[in-house]
Formats: structure tokens, sequence, C-alpha cells
């Protein structure tokens, strides 16, 4: 069994082994790209179910701060998952040969390890052992996840995990929620700040500790105090709301504390610690890499990195695939990922696609869906599971910081606008007001992000009608909110292009809506795109989303007889009538395939 080999693969060095398996670097014979594959033997039926969960659950997630998975491999000799190979040191390592690593660069630790989670929870899956031995630092300072071993999808609960880092709802078996992620960062967070765990101890001791000790915060700086208590808070709700909004408070604090500049010299310094390290690294010590470090500057800080380049499975495996010289396979669909049928009843699965991609490959901006749940005491109020979208990785925090704003504020708006009128309405509430909202993320980056929200609302009164969709993009590199004047061309923002627009689009609405007697009886004019001209409104009846295969306009004017409407055209359809700044910014049409 010892002796099983993945074709195509030439084993460089063995990293590890144990009873269960084993973990080699190796080097793709085509391409040359090295990867790391781990090694299931043949007997563990437990154990190859575990190890086919995470190649499913790590398919999932594409991020410059998570490993890249690459396939999973099954015959009758065993299985295996071949993976991104990261050239870095292990936090744990790094922890144990330095210390406390100090503010800094904690904070960009933990930043890091934070914008790979939010990737996670973004796809519906819990890490549940997040700890120091499941991050890699690497020669420019920033830091990747790694083992997605024991992860779950949201709603299930086990005690499984490192006792040292679980927080009380994991010790008692709860369902994994991604609060349970954040309290494991700060965990870390605190070692790496202070050199030594938050709790100590084992069995009963150290889980009555989780479960109902304060939080040692008086041998943290004053500064990160607020931070690690929000952050480790024995109740779920009582902290962020998953990783992506943690994020935010991570990096107004830092600021706050530190200045502007904290995260530059905090990648500056990881990167030293880790450079110090590099005779472990994998790749350096299998001659595959050199063992000088990479400057840690303006391109460590945005993002960069030889190996977290952001181009996703293509860039982490060089060229059009590292796979592409394996050849002769049929592949189908499934689950997002492949299924690539050998010989010999071997079946890989990759979530790689050989096909050439649309447009110069481009950094994309890390950009998640979090959730809003809050129950308001001064009206009867209640938001219930909101998604609203959020950027991280963007240096200049007070940038970030409006993005941000600017990508929440529909429902930042519905939320206002519910509260007021059900504060209005005073005692003839008998019931609670009622907001959510469902997100989807179209073109993200490197210059726009495009959100769109679907709002739903219950109002404490019997109401007609209901809340318009709506959808936001914003510069990424100012931090505006376009209008429709950033968006279209002006010829077509009169009544004529409007029209002109209108007749390109296809409606998703059931019934005719668009005749004689419809919501669009007074044809349309500008008054879609500025309706305060035609009667006030607290929100443009239209908004245009760039979607990342189609243009959309979200149309509504509330009322049940101008319900909420999608009308959608290919982008070859619309172009003319765009600026040609926007125009650049589009995705190309799809290759045709062979």
């Amino acid at each position: 069994m010892d002796e099983w080999r993945i074709d195509g693969f030439q084993e460089v060095r063995e990293l590890g082994a144990g009873a269960q398996g084993r973990v080699v670097l190796a080097r793709h014979r085509t391409a040359g790209t090295p990867v790391a594959i781990k090694y299931l033997f043949q007997g563990s039926l437990p154990e190859l179910e575990r190890l086919r969960h995470e190649a499913v659950l790590l398919g999932r997630v594409s991020d410059p701060h998570v490993a890249r998975l690459y396939r999973l491999v099954e015959s009758e000799r065993g299985a295996a998952i071949v993976m991104e190979a990261v050239n870095g040191v292990s936090l744990k390592r790094v922890l144990s040969e330095h210390g406390a690593l100090g503010a800094e660069a904690s904070l960009v630790v933990l930043k890091g390890s934070l914008q790979g989670l939010a990737a996670a929870h973004a796809v519906g899956v819990v890490h549940r052992d997040y700890k120091p031995a499941n991050v890699v630092v690497q020669a420019d300072g920033l830091s990747k996840l790694i083992d997605f071993g024991i992860a779950a999808p949201q709603g299930e609960g086990t005690r499984s995990g490192t006792p040292a880092y679980m927080p009380p709802e994991q010790w008692r078996g709860e369902p994994a929620t991604p609060a349970a992620d954040v309290y494991a960062a700060t965990c870390v967070f605190f070692e790496c700040v202070t050199g030594q765990r938050p709790y100590t101890g084992s069995g009963p001791e150290l889980m009555a500790r989780h479960l109902n000790a304060p939080v040692p915060l008086d041998v943290l700086p004053e500064a990160l105090r607020d931070l690690v208590s929000r952050g480790m808070a024995k109740e779920p709700a009582e902290r962020p709301h998953g990783a992506a909004a943690f994020v935010g408070e991570l990096e107004r604090a830092a600021s706050e504390a530190y200045g502007p500049d904290w995260e530059q010299r905090g990648v500056r310094a990881l990167a030293g610690t880790a450079v110090a390290l590099a005779a472990l690294f994998p790749l350096v010590a299998a001659g595959l890499a050199p063992a000088a470090p990479v400057v840690a500057g303006t391109a460590a800080a945005a993002g960069g990195g030889a190996v977290a380049s952001g181009g996703g499975a293509g860039a982490a495996a060089g060229g059009s695939g590292f796979l592409a010289g394996v050849g002769g396979k049929a592949a189908l669909a499934v689950a997002g990922a492949a299924v690539v049928a050998g010989a010999g009843g071997t079946y890989a699965y990759t979530n790689l696609n050989d096909d050439e991609p649309r447009q110069p490959p481009s950094r994309p901006v890390a950009a998640v869906i979090s959730t809003m749940n809050q129950s308001y005491t001064d009206v009867r109020l209640v938001v219930q599971n909101a998604q609203y979208a959020q950027v991280s990785g963007i240096r200049d925090a007070a940038l970030q910081q409006r993005i941000n704003q600017a990508l929440r504020g529909p429902l930042d708006e519905t939320i206002a606008s519910l509260r007021r009128s059900t504060r209005e309405a005073g005692a003839a509430c008998t019931q609670n007001s009622e907001v959510n909202t469902t997100t989807r993320i179209g073109l993200r980056g490197p210059t726009l992000i495009s959100v769109v929200y679907r709002v739903r609302v219950g109002y404490c009164l019997p109401a007609d009608g209901q809340m318009p969709g709506r959808a936001v993009t914003v510069n990424l590199k100012t931090g505006k909110v376009l209008g429709s004047e950033d968006v279209f061309k002006p010829a077509t923002l009169t009544s004529g292009g409007v029209r002109t627009l209108w007749g390109r689009l296809t409606s998703t609405a059931s019934g005719d809506m668009w005749g004689p007697e419809g919501c669009r009886r007074e044809g349309p004019e500008r008054a879609d795109f500025y309706p305060n001209r035609a009667v006030e409104r607290e929100w443009p009846a239209s908004t245009p989303f760039f979607g990342t295969d189609q243009f959309e306009i979200n149309y509504s004017i509330a009322g049940s007889e101008c319900p909420y409407d999608r009308l959608t055209a290919p982008y070859a359809s619309v172009r003319d009538l765009l600026r040609p700044e926007i125009v650049a910014l589009l995705p190309g049409p799809s290759p045709r395939k062979t």
C-alpha cells in the first residue's frame, strides 16, 4: 500500500506520515508544478469518507487565503487529495520559535485568516478546527488556511476540534456557525499577541474555562481588548456576524490604535519571522524554490505574492492548468466540480477548468456575503437572516470602510425606512415588523463590484405591495456609488434612449407589466432612472446590476400592481448604450469549447 503513487506526478519528499496515511511534496511531470498530495491508506472507511468530505468542501472555496484543492483521486488501492503546495512555515512553528509576535503582526495573521474563513462561510462551510497548525505563513508575510479535515456545513454539530480553541457551543455539540470560527481565530490571535493561550488546562477543567471563565483581557494591549472581548464572547449572537464583519471591526480598531500603515508594518514583521525559518519551507528544503525572501511591501500588503496570487486554480497551477497533461478523460459537471473517470476503477474529482479564460486574469476582490440578525428594543422590528455584501483586502482602511458602507446601504436604508414607519404606527402595531434580504454578487474587481439585493419586509400592520429589489455598484478605487449617469451614455438617458434600452431587455415577471394597463403604462421615460422627477420615492425605481454573465435592471415602484421585476440582456445587446469606461470592464464572450 505504501508504494501507491498517483500517475502523472513525481514524488519529491515526504512531509509527514501517520497510521492512516502520509503527506508528500510532488511535482507534475509535464508542467513541473509543485503540489502537496495527502494519501490515505486503504482500510479506513471513516477516514476515506472524511477525506472525500474534505475534498468536496475545499472544492467550493476559492480565495487567496485558502490552500487550493486540485483533485481527489480514489481507487481500490486508497485515496488521495492533490492540493496547492504552500511554501511557508506553520504558525504553530513560528509561535514556538518566536513567542509573541507583537500587535501589528498578530493583526495581519488574524485578518488573513478571517478573510479565508469568510470565503468558506460564503459557501456554507465552517472550518471548526482553526488553530496555529492549520495556518501557513509565507515569506511575503501572508498566510493561508490549510486542512479543512473536520469542516462541516453550517448547521451540523459535533464536539470534534482542538480543545484549546473550541468555542462554548462546540464544546456543547451545538450546530456549527461562522461564529465558532470567529471565536477560534480570536483565541489564536490572543496567543499571537501574548505568547500564551487564553485558557490552559485539559479535559473538564479546560471546558469549564471556555464555557464560563472571563477572557483574561488584562494581559492584552488596551487597544485590542474590545476586539478580543467581542470575538470571544460566550454567546455566538454576541460575536461579530461572521468573519467578514469581524474584518471590518479589526481594521477600524487597528487603524485607530496603530495608524493607517499598521498593515504594512505588520506584514514586514511577519515576513521577517517566517523568513528566519525559510530552511523549513517545503519547496526550499526540496530545492524547488530559492531561500531568498520575497520583499514584503506594497504587493504583499495588497494581497499579492508568488503563490497566493488570487488568480484561482490556473494561477496556482500554472499555464492552462497543471492537469492539462493528464488528458484522455471525459468530464461532466457535478456540484460545481467535475468528475473525471479513469481506467481501473479510479475516479478523480477536480474543480479545475482547462478552458482558456475569457479575458486576461486579474486578482479578484475578496468579497463575501454576511448575515445580520438583530432585534430592536425601541420599536417592534426584527432583522432576520438579512444578507449583505462586504469586501476585504483593500489596503486603504478608510476606503474599504466607505465601500462596505455603500455595499450595505440597501439593507441599512430598508431597516431605517421600516423602523421609521413602525415607530409612526406606534401602539397600533400588535406584531413585529420584519426585514430579510438575499444578496447576489456580480462583477467583483479590480475596479468595480456590483451587488443586487432582493428585499422582503413584513410590516406590523396590514400593507399592500412589497419593497423593490435594488442593485448597487461601487468603484473600488474611489468608493463612489455609480449612478445611471456614470453607467450609461448621455444619449441613453433621453426618453428615446431609455425606450431603446427597455426594448432590448427581457422581463422575468409573470403577466404583462408593459401593456396599456400595466406598470409601464406611462412609458419608459427618464423618470425610471430619476424617479424624483416624476414622483417622490425613497429609492430609484430602476437600478442596474452587472452580473458575471449578463446585464440586469432591477425595477419596481412598489405596490401590488407593480411587483419587483428583473430585466436582463446579454452584454452584447447593451454595450453600445454604456459608457466606454464601463464596457472596458465587462467580461467578453465565452470561447468555443473543444
